[in-house]
Parts: structure tokens; C-alpha cells; sequence
């Protein structure tokens, strides 16, 4: 990556709607070099995606919950799986100790976030233990990702 990607990807994080001519304005290039550079980015993988941010609670998703899930080893790949397939469920990593999710949902209120957790965690034979922490108020976001 050269210092103009860098200014690039910087000014696509903040709004990725800039026109290439926006961009090549912005940084005193030509818009053919900045659809060069961009079409680059992308085809090295350093831009996945273009997406919209949304608000969760302007979507009516007003309790967003972070879970530390503990999983029987040997079940961790089938219960990560399931887990994703799940549409409460925005984000899902395993961890490095392989037998931890952290996971990240967004539901309408506490009961759908009770009633996630009965269906989905509790209960279940290979699940250890589960942490689960509501979000309070959201202070920084992912640089570069979904507000969800």
C-alpha cells in the first residue's frame, strides 16, 4: 500500500459514496488514477466491501448484547455454525483458546434477547458456560466497519 492508498481508503471509511472525481479532487490526482488505485485495493482483498452503516435502533433493534459463549472443543466449529445462521446474530468469532465464541447480537428488547439465549445457549449439551453483557452506550465504532 502507497501513502495515497492509505488517503484513499481514509476518505472512503468516511463516506464511501465519494465519487473517484471527489477523491482525485481531494487529493490533486487524476479520478483515472484514483479508479486505478481503488480497483487495485480491491482486487488485493484491502477493500472487502462497500456497505452502508445503519443505526440498530433506528431499525427497531434496541438491545445490543456482547456474549463470551465456552464451548465443549470438539463442538465448537457445529455450535459456531448454528450460531451464525441465527439472524439476531451480527458478529461471531472464535477465539484462540478454541472452546470461546464472542459473539455480538442485536434484538428488539430484553425478552427477544431472553428468548435468543433459551432457543440458542441454554441447555445445550456442548454450550460451558455463557457471559453475556448489554450494551450501554456506544462510544467509538470500528474504524472502517458496520456500526452493527
Amino acid at each position: 500500500m502507497t501513502p495515497l492508498d492509505t488517503k484513499i481508503l481514509g476518505l472512503l471509511i468516511k463516506d464511501g459514496r465519494y465519487s473517484f472525481a471527489e477523491i482525485a479532487r481531494s487529493l490533486n490526482v487524476s479520478r483515472a488514477h484514483v479508479r486505478e488505485r481503488v480497483q487495485k485495493l480491491m482486487d488485493d482483498g484491502v477493500i472487502e466491501q462497500f456497505t452502508a452503516v445503519v443505526n440498530p435502533e433506528k431499525m427497531g433493534k434496541a438491545v445490543s448484547a456482547f456474549f463470551d459463549v465456552k464451548v465443549a472443543p470438539q463442538s465448537i466449529k457445529q455450535i459456531a455454525q448454528e450460531l451464525a445462521a441465527q439472524p439476531e446474530v451480527v458478529s461471531l468469532y472464535v477465539m484462540n483458546d478454541m472452546q470461546s465464541l464472542h459473539m455480538h447480537t442485536l434484538t428488539e428488547d430484553i425478552a427477544m434477547l431472553e428468548q435468543f439465549s433459551a432457543n440458542h445457549l441454554f441447555g445445550k449439551e456442548d454450550v460451558r458456560s455463557v457471559d453475556c453483557k448489554t450494551l450501554m452506550s456506544r462510544l467509538k465504532n470500528r474504524r472502517g466497519g458496520p456500526r452493527l
